[in-house]
């Protein structure tokens, strides 16, 4: 199963993922290779395993509170109104979720809008150590 969720969560692991915000009890929340709505994280699942059906109960739920607890902690330290979860494993199958603010101050024609469909990744913001180190650190603090 070698993909890019196996290899981030290999390099988290030996502390030689730069995206890496905090290692949660079902896995490692970084942030986003880009960033087209500031905040953008990805809930990688460590073990690695093929989706969230292949987890027993416990690591189901374990899980799941843990993105939704990233997600709190987003709500916490950005201006988001509300967070998009989205866990789809096809790219890439291996059992990871996007989480994605969304803010008031989008405009209505993309706000409404997946953010896959209304925003253009390829030219987005490149993840930026020092540009982004604040709000990696606030995270880290609100995970606590």
């Amino acid at each position: 199963m070698a993909n890019l969720i196996v290899e981030r969560v290999e390099t988290a692991r030996s502390g030689q993922n730069p995206y890496v915000i905090s290692r949660l009890k079902s896995g490692w929340l970084v942030i986003g290779d880009v960033q087209p709505l500031p905040g953008y994280c990805v809930l990688l699942a460590d073990p690695v395993v093929e989706s969230l059906n292949a987890l027993d109960e416990a690591g189901r739920s374990q899980y799941s509170l843990d993105m939704i607890g990233a997600g709190d902690a987003l709500l916490a330290v950005t201006d988001a109104e509300r967070i998009n979860y989205e866990t789809l494993c096809n790219a890439e199958p291996a059992l990871h979720s996007h989480l994605v603010p969304r803010y008031a101050w989008e405009p209505e024609d993309k706000r409404r809008r997946v953010p896959w469909i209304a925003y253009d990744w390829k030219t987005a913001r490149r993840f930026d150590p020092a540009q982004d180190g604040l709000f990696i650190a606030r995270m880290r603090d609100a995970l606590k």
